[in-house]
C-alpha cells in the first residue's frame, strides 16, 4: 500500500499521441494527478474521463498536471482517444498489471469478450512535485469514484490552509 508523504513508484508510459510520459520528468507547479481507468470497455470510465476533460482547465489553472492511464494495448487506447471526448487529456497505455499492483490497484479478470483478460480497477493519485503521495482513492469496482469537482475543492482547501497529507501511519 502506498503511503502519503512517501515516494510513489516511478512510472514511464507511452501516450496515444505517440510521445512518452515519465512521472520523474513532471514539473507541475503544485501536483500531478494520475487517473487510472479500466479501459475502452468501461462506459463509466468514458463518462468519468469526459467529465475530467470538462474540468481540465481548472486543474491546469491550479498548477496540476493530469494523465489518464490504463492497461489497454496501444490499439485499444488509441480507439479510446478517437471514440471518447477526451482529446486534451494525455492518455497512457500498456500499464502492466505488476506496475498496477505496485500502485495498490486492484486487478480484475475479464468477464466478457469486450474486456481484456486482465485489467486494473480505477484509482486516483495526487502526487507532489517531489514524487511523494499526497492522497489517493482506489476502487475495487468502477462505481463511486471521487468527483472531480470535489477534488478541485479539496486542492483549494489544501492550498489555502496549508493542510498536510494525512494517513501516513
Amino acid at each position: 500500500m502506498l503511503k502519503p508523504r512517501k515516494k510513489v513508484p516511478n512510472l514511464t508510459l507511452d501516450l496515444i499521441n505517440d510521445t512518452h510520459w515519465k512521472l520523474l520528468d513532471q514539473t507541475p507547479d503544485k501536483y500531478t494527478l494520475l487517473i487510472f481507468y479500466r479501459g475502452l470497455h468501461c462506459p463509466i470510465c468514458k463518462s468519468y474521463l469526459e467529465d475530467l476533460k470538462s474540468k481540465l482547465d481548472e486543474f491546469i489553472d491550479r498548477g496540476i498536471n493530469v494523465i489518464a492511464i490504463s492497461g489497454d494495448s496501444e490499439e485499444r487506447a488509441k480507439k479510446t482517444g478517437e471514440k471518447w471526448n477526451i482529446d486534451a487529456i494525455p492518455v497512457g497505455y500498456n500499464l502492466s498489471m505488476d506496475t498496477a499492483k505496485e500502485w495498490g490497484l486492484y486487478i480484475s479478470a475479464g468477464i466478457s469478450d469486450k474486456e481484456p483478460d486482465e485489467f486494473s480497477e480505477p484509482g486516483l493519485f495526487l502526487v507532489e512535485p517531489d514524487g511523494k503521495l499526497y492522497f489517493s482513492a482506489v476502487q475495487t469496482m468502477p462505481f463511486a469514484r471521487p468527483n472531480f469537482e470535489d477534488v478541485l475543492k479539496a486542492v483549494d482547501f489544501i492550498e489555502k490552509e496549508d493542510y498536510p497529507a494525512r494517513g501516513e501511519q
